[in-house]
Formats: C-alpha cells, structure tokens, sequence
C-alpha cells in the first residue's frame, strides 16, 4: 500500500533548549526519544528529522524485520553470546509488533517468515554455513530444494533455500509514521530541520539547523550515515547507496507467476544478492546493488533491477516500475556498530549495516537507558564495536577492490 503525503509537519523556526536533543527520526532515534520519555516524563525532548518522517531509509528500505540475530551476525562457536543476541532482538520485535497495532490497517504487519535461497555455489555454501548456526541455536527452519521454492515463490532461478518462520513483512514507511504518531507530548518533533552543525556549549550542545538553534543538555545522534557530517565516526562509517524498485499493481495472471503465497519475502544468501518480495497488494519489490558516497543515475538503476526480475521471472517483462529509488545506509569495516558515549553528553548509534529497524530499535532504547545510568547489556562483547577504515582516497580504493571480488562470487545471486 502506497501512502498519501505526510501531513501536519511542523518545521523548527526558532531557538529551542531541551532536556535532550536526538538528530535523527529513524527506528533508532525514536526507540531513543520514546524511551527517554518514558523515563524521564518531566524533562523535554526534542527529535530533528532532515526530511519528512518515512522518506528516508526507515520509510523505503524492503520491510523485512527479523526476529532472530541476522545471517551477517550468526557465529556457531559463539551460541551463548548469540541466545542473548537473540533475546533482546525477540523482546524488541514484540515491542514493535505492539507498537504497529496503532495503525494496523496501513503497517500491514505480517510475520510471514522469511525465505532465503542461493543460486550459485557461493551462495549455496553461505547457506549452508547459516544452517550450521541454525541447527546449533535449535532454531526452526525448512529446507526446501529448487521445484519447492518455485512453488511458493514462482521461480526456479534458485538451487537450494531456507524458510524459517522468525520474521515478519511490514509497510515500513507506515510502521515509521505510526511509531512518530505514539511519541508522548513531552516529546516534540521536528521535520524538513536537518541538523547543520553540533557544537559543545557551556550548558552541553548546540545545533544548528536552517531557521534555529537548539541547546540541550545531552545529545542523541541517531542519523546514521549522515553522522559523519556533523564529524562523528568519519574514521569508522561510511555511506553505500543502495537501490529498490516496486512495480505497478500485478494482474491475476501475473500473480500466479509468484507462486502460491499471497505475501512472501526472501533474502539472498550472499550481501551483494538481490532481496525479493511479494507484496500483500499484488506488487514485486527488488532490492539490489551498491554504490559508494554517491547515486547512480535512476534510469540505469531502473534497467539493472528489471534485468533482476526478468532472470527471476521472464513472463513480467511487460510490468512497469511504479517507484525507483535509492537511499543512503552506513556500514563499517567489520559489520558492528558505533554506539554509546563519545564524549561527555553525547551518545551515538550509527552504522546500522543494513539491518536497522529491529537492532535500530533496541540500540536507540538501550542508549537512553546508558544516557540515564541504567544498567545496559554489554553491547560491544553481544555486537562488537566499529573498528577504524582508513581516509580517502584508500578508503574508496578499497571498497572498490572489495566490491569487486564480491560482485564475481556472488554474480549468480544478483
């Protein structure tokens, strides 16, 4: 379901002081904000979103939450570190499941399971190696070979796949919307007010944003990728673009092309593979491709995902892209976070990796618990801390090589 324009937007035009300021209205900045609120209810919140809520990546990146630690993440010979991994992402899932009731008819909130499925062998020993995990953590899954998927999700283009029943299919950008709607009133929102510059000051920190100040006394940055530009975590994130297509409304005769699910998603088993889903109101969505710090041109990007649908499915050669887009996410190095206290005041969760909404969630609620002297579960030893990348231009040099080998092994994903 595609949403109407978000309405009743207030803009920040003045100079504002505040208990806490959090830059960035993402799943991990209002986790943040509502907890803090929750907390604290007497002290005043204020959360800056650059855009409109639901037009960044929170709002149009696939819709997949998964309720258990994700493939990137699972290490066999680590199953305790990965159980607690996976309590505290199962608790989160339920607090969002509760919280997407709200406005259950727009967020169409599903848990479906999930799919994952290889093509090449690449693919088919990553898959494997997921299974190893999964068979040690006793978590339910089904094996499924070629003509079984095709079955349930249309195409032969895979070998071999995976269902497992931990993960749910939402409309992301109505989950995002819903989640700013229950903020309490102690919380003040502020859309289209990008942050600027953030400074310290004798009372804690200052933001700058295009009509007005904020001075708070402590300070959340919750915008992920963008962080680099206020100057944090330069030496640890960086920004890939990554690109997704959803089609036109299907016919029935389309349909019956996608198999026998009325709504289905399904992951590729190597990073640089392409993400799939059938939607609830009859649309494909693809997801796939990477570029560093910068867009490709939409009209490429559009060609390259339909080529992505056709090797899938050749009888939709006909279907026409309803939306194209891209959308900026931060990764680091080794695939863990930037989070807690950098400096006196100032706490920071960036370098979400591509898996933001249900870890987002749960890092923005633990850091206003950390912000508070709560006691917090040992993020670092559970999820491990960003480790250093070097300047430009080696930084770049070596994403390129990096992509390079990645894009070769896994070509048969794509």
């Amino acid at each position: 379901m595609l949403l109407p324009p978000r309405s009743n937007i207030r803009q920040l035009d003045f100079d504002a002081d505040c208990d806490v300021a959090i830059i960035g209205a993402g799943y991990t900045g209002l986790s943040a904000a509502k907890r803090w609120a929750e907390i604290s209810p007497g002290q005043k919140v204020v959360v800056l979103e650059s855009s409109t809520v639901g037009e960044g990546t929170p709002g149009r990146n696939s819709g997949f939450l998964i309720e258990i630690t994700l493939a990137s993440d699972a290490n066999t010979e680590q199953l305790d570190r990965m159980h607690e991994c996976n309590r505290l992402i199962g608790a989160t899932m339920r607090q969002i499941v509760d919280a997407a009731k709200y406005n259950s008819g727009q967020c169409d909130l599903r848990r479906t399971g999930l799919y994952r499925a290889a093509a090449g062998k690449d693919g088919q020993r990553a898959l494997a190696s997921y299974q190893l995990f999964l068979d040690a953590a006793k978590l339910p899954y089904e094996t499924l070979n070629r003509e079984e998927l095709r079955q349930r999700v249309g195409t032969s283009f895979y070998q071999t796949g995976i269902y497992s029943p931990d993960g749910y299919l939402v409309q992301p950008a109505a989950l995002i919307r819903s989640l700013a709607d229950q903020l309490p009133d102690s919380v003040a929102l502020f859309e289209n007010s990008p942050a600027l510059e953030l400074r310290p000051a004798k009372s804690g920190w200052q933001i700058r944003t295009p009509a007005g100040q904020v001075t708070a006394r402590k300070v959340v940055v919750a915008n992920n990728a963008f962080a680099k530009d206020l100057g944090i975590g330069r030496s640890r994130v960086a920004t890939i673009y990554t690109y997704a297509g959803l089609s036109e409304p299907l016919s029935k005769t389309d349909l019956s092309q996608l198999g026998s699910e009325e709504a289905w998603g399904l992951l590729p088993t190597h990073r640089l593979g392409s993400t799939f889903r059938r939607t609830s109101d009859g649309r494909i969505l693809v997801r796939s491709f990477y570029d560093y710090e910068s867009e490709s041109d939409n009209k490429i990007v559009e060609r390259k995902l339909m080529d992505c649908v056709l090797r899938r499915y050749p009888a939709l050669e006909h279907v026409r892209w309803a939306n194209v887009w891209g959308g900026a996410t931060g990764i680091t190095a080794n695939g863990a976070p930037l989070w807690g206290e950098t400096e006196p005041g100032l706490y920071v969760s960036v370098g979400c990796n591509g898996g933001g909404v249900v870890k987002g969630t749960l890092f923005g609620q633990l850091l206003a618990d950390l912000a508070h002297g709560h006691d917090v579960p040992d993020i670092a030893a559970l999820f491990g801390t960003a480790s250093w990348m070097p300047g430009e231009p080696f930084r770049r040099i070596g994403f390129n090589v990096i992509s390079s080998l990645e894009q070769r092994r896994g070509r048969a994903e794509v």
